[in-house]
């Protein structure tokens, strides 16, 4: 038998170790092991990354209504407040696979329920779960619902942490059901918290498509359904957790600004 060519060989080799990907035509990343530095923050984005909060001017998220956003601006920080539980913000910006970043800051006291909605249908769960022998699917590094993490990686109180965190979107057919499942693999802290774990069908009644939805977030969800692409949500659990140093960086060609023409009414009581 001919020997292959070294380059094929090569490609051959990656594509068979975890955390490599290839490019194809639909999806041209580079050959890339997902394995993210967060010693020092905050961390720069990367030059192809698209900033979604910057601590000052750049602050790509509106309200559920598609409006301007009523979190405060405190010292850099975008702060989860409101007096109220399910005042997510919601990314102008859609994407389909990404890898994701972002910093936050739980409160001095409190278990600072918080989380970072992908797409708005997997959440990649914020709670101080520090003191916990036994985690599980609601705790900080858990995709909720769906799996624990792999290890406790979460700080104490009143120290920035982050999470990195590399998404694929499932793929659906022409009539919106699922057809390849989706995935993520998460750092938290320096810490592999999920390691290309699959998914289906959201589970949570709670995220934002179905509980406190708005015909701005409906809109979403019939387009997110069609194309696979969605935003990222901010979560508000009534616990004044702080973010900065928030952005994605796309993985292929269909991430796109998000445009709605549906006229606004106030959620759902």
């Amino acid at each position: 038998m001919k020997s292959l060519p070294l380059l094929l060989l090569t490609a051959l080799v990656l594509t068979a170790l975890p955390g490599f990907e290839t490019a194809t035509a639909d999806e041209p990343s580079k050959v890339t092991e997902f394995k993210p530095d967060q010693a020092q923050l905050p961390v720069k984005p990367p030059a192809d990354a698209i900033v979604l909060f910057d601590g000052g001017a750049t602050v790509e998220f509106v309200s559920k209504l598609g409006e301007p956003i009523d979190w405060p601006l405190v010292d850099g920080t975008l702060e989860s407040a409101g007096g109220q539980k399910a005042n997510h913000i919601v990314s102008t910006w859609h994407f389909r696979d990404a890898d994701i970043h972002a910093e936050f800051l739980l409160p001095e006291t409190g278990t600072g329920n918080s989380g970072l909605y992908i797409h708005g249908n997997y959440e990649m769960q914020i709670l101080y779960s520090l003191d916990k022998k036994r985690l599980g699917q609601s705790d900080m590094g858990a995709i909720y619902g769906f799996n624990k993490p792999l290890v406790n990686a979460g700080r104490d109180r009143g120290v920035w942490q982050v999470y990195d965190i590399r998404y694929r979107a499932p793929r659906r057919d022409s009539n919106g059901e699922i057809t390849e499942k989706g995935s993520i693999t998460a750092w938290l802290n320096g810490q592999k918290v999920q390691d290309n774990f699959e998914f289906g069908e959201p589970r949570s009644v709670y995220h934002p498509y179905r509980s406190g939805t708005t015909d701005y977030l409906k809109g979403i969800w019939k387009k997110q359904i069609a194309t696979t692409t969605g935003p990222l949500f901010l979560q508000d659990h009534g616990h004044p957790v702080r973010f900065r140093n928030v952005w994605i960086r796309p993985l292929d060609d269909h991430a796109h600004r998000f445009t709605s023409d549906v006229a606004q009414e106030p959620p759902a009581r």
